[in-house]
Parts: C-alpha cells; structure tokens; sequence
C-alpha cells in the first residue's frame, strides 16, 4: 500500500513567506528553507523580523488570502489522489494553512503550530514533532505503508532519502546539483508519471 507524501510551498503553492516579503517590502523575509537548512534558525530570524516591524499574524493572514494554488496544483492533487492516497507534509503553520487547503480540495497536511499572543503578535512556534517529515514518513512506514516523497528544499532531502522513492520538484540549481541522484522534475504530468512508475 502507497502513499504519497508531498511538500506545500514551492510544490503546490507559492512561497508565503515570498509573498509577505513582497507584501511588506521586507526583501529579509525572503529567506526559506531552500537557502536555509536549518529550520529554526530560520525561524528565530523570522520572528525577529516580524517583532522588529510590529507585524504579526493578521497581516501574514492577510497575504495568504490573497495566494492562490500554483496553476494545475489542484488538478494534479485530484489526479493522484484517484490513483493512490497522498498526504501532504509542510513546515508551514494551521494558521497558515487553512485557506490554502480550501483552494486545494482539502488534502490531509501535517504541520506545526505558532504561538500566538493575545494582541495577534506572533511569539514562537511549536513543532509537531521532531524532524517532522522524517518522522511521519518512518511512522506510515510503521503502518505498513511504502511512502513516495516529493519536494524542493533543503527540509524534504531526508523524507526524500527515507521513502521508496523521492522526487525534486521545482528545486534551485543549487540543490539540485548537491543530490544530483535524486530525479529532478519541474511540470505536475512530470512528477505524476515518476509516481505512477514507481507504485507500479
């Protein structure tokens, strides 16, 4: 039995925080997981920023309204999911995540959860779990399931290695040319057909 474990931003809809950096014109914002792998050094950065310019979860609610599905996110998600059971897996927030779901057709995701202070400041962030892709891969695997894994940053390369196969997807030249054994995809049909051909 498969299921397909897949990355959010950057694979089925755009980076949020991109989107807040171009909204606020904070270019610091811009910084993600592709150019940094480490996830919580990223994120003290994050709320650093967010502090320094009195900005918090309201106004990032306010971007993500406005972000749409990357186009043929939804079609390829109904199309897979017709064929196997997919799940995606994102170091995004529920309190980013919510809308974007409805635009997607309400996919499963596992993600993490921001600490949120009563004037909408955002405080900190509590992770669902250590090493939260790799640890929910190895757990379906623990239920039987074979997992396919799919993303574009530094934080899907262990999910990536730990699944039956992985696929980048829309990953910088320079990851790509760091794990140059993982096959590399950039359009839906691609990545649809590495799956297909691996659960056959």
């Amino acid at each position: 039995m498969y299921i397909v474990c897949l990355d959010l931003e950057g694979v089925l809809v755009p980076e949020i925080w991109i989107a807040f950096a171009q909204a606020t014109g904070i270019d610091a914002l811009r910084r993600t997981t592709r150019d940094e792998p480490d996830y919580d050094k990223l994120m003290q950065y994050r709320l650093d920023i967010l502090r320094q310019h009195g900005l918090g979860l309201k106004e990032i609610q306010e971007t993500i309204a406005g972000i749409e599905p990357m186009p043929g996110a939804k079609e390829f998600l109904d199309e897979l999911r017709s064929i196997t059971q997919a799940v995606i897996l994102s170091d995004t927030f529920t309190q980013f995540a919510q809308p974007l779901m409805k635009k997607l057709g309400m996919p499963a995701i596992f993600c993490n959860e921001l600490v949120v202070a009563d004037d909408g400041s955002i405080t900190d962030y509590r992770l669902r779990c250590e090493k939260t892709k790799l640890t929910t891969v190895r757990a379906l695997q623990s239920c039987g399931f074979q997992t396919i894994a799919s993303g574009d940053s530094f934080n899907d390369l262990e999910m990536i290695r730990a699944s039956k196969a992985g696929f980048l997807f829309r990953a910088p030249e320079s990851i790509r040319a760091d794990y140059p054994d993982i096959p590399a995809c950039d359009t839906y049909d691609e990545l649809l057909a590495l799956i297909k051909n691996a659960i056959q």
